[in-house]
């Protein structure tokens, strides 16, 4: 299939792998919110004020969380947004450092036992090698029912210095409604999701955590940002949708995320075998593609420490 061909293909396929992308792999398809829909892929900085979150040029602030597993450990974070709301980070702009973070989402509901007891992957532990021998650092948004399914993974992730863990949420479940199908939390439930995520990790024994959130199906309002305000996390959004959730051609994907990175740019992945077979695939062309265009990989705390 020639370059020109795989675009192409790639374009024809964004509607719905966008769609797929947003619910997370764990959720089902819907029709997105305005507001979502008009943030999508735009900076921060772009957004309007007071009811948006702070620009990604807000000034970051150290972590004072103690480095224990499965607490959030020192990295830069930013400052609150207005009224103390939950800052959100899409990508850095940057001149000259020409660095991307590929991000990884682990998605598995609270209720989504039985399936793996059936034998869904909801796993990609190929994925993860092809990260080590490619030597990518990568931030790997985990879900506490994930942690729980794959403990001795989320135990290798997180004491591998190649990564770093972030929160997903315990139960992939939304902070708003309506979110693609998925099930809603809020206020205090949606609050202690989180710290449950934490506790997952540290009952696996992973080290490497950060204070970062990134809300399932992407979704979030006022609301959910002041609900967890008093978690003391940066929610991390991104600016390129890979489209690899259901995909079944890894040149499509590969070809979307080339198209679409810039430098500080967060792409969205998957780290799920069942929802997103072809990502391995996927980042075994993209990796070297990007060093080939000078591109060098980090982890989300590099981007947030600019």
């Amino acid at each position: 299939m020639t370059i020109s061909v795989r675009k192409a293909a790639a374009v024809a396929v964004l509607s719905a792998a966008l769609s797929a992308a947003l619910a997370g792999c764990g959720g089902g398809a819907g029709t997105p919110d305005a507001g979502r829909a008009a943030r999508m892929g735009t900076p921060a900085a772009t957004a309007p004020a007071p009811a948006s979150p702070p620009t990604a040029g807000s000034a970051p602030s150290s972590s004072s969380a103690a480095p224990q597993a499965g607490a959030p450990g020192k990295a830069p974070t930013m400052a609150p947004g207005p009224g103390g709301l939950t800052p959100v980070f899409e990508r850095t702009k940057q001149s000259g450092d020409k660095t991307v973070a590929l991000t990884f989402d682990a998605d598995m509901t609270a209720d989504q036992g039985p399936r793996a007891a059936d034998g869904e992957h909801f796993d990609n532990p190929q994925l993860i090698s092809a990260l080590r021998t490619l030597k990518v650092p990568s931030t790997i948004f985990m879900t506490g029912r994930w942690a729980e399914e794959y403990p001795d993974q989320a135990k290798s992730i997180g004491t591998d210095a190649n990564f770093e863990i972030a929160n997903h949420s315990y139960s992939h479940y939304a902070f708003k409604s309506p979110c693609y199908g998925l099930p809603a939390l809020d206020g205090a439930a949606a609050r202690a999701d989180v710290d449950r995520a934490f506790a997952a990790f540290h009952k696996a024994g992973a080290v490497n955590t950060v204070p970062y959130f990134r809300f399932p199906g992407g979704c979030y309002d006022d609301p959910a940002l002041r609900a967890l305000s008093t978690a003391k996390v940066t929610a991390v959004q991104w600016d390129v949708v890979s489209g690899d959730a259901f995909a079944k051609d890894p040149d499509a994907v590969a070809e979307q995320v080339l198209a679409g990175v810039k430098p500080g740019s967060v792409v969205v992945m998957h780290c799920t075998r069942s929802a997103a077979p072809v990502t391995e695939e996927a980042v075994r062309k993209i990796v070297p593609e990007l060093r080939k265009r000078g591109y060098r990989f980090v982890k989300v705390s590099e981007l947030i420490g600019k």
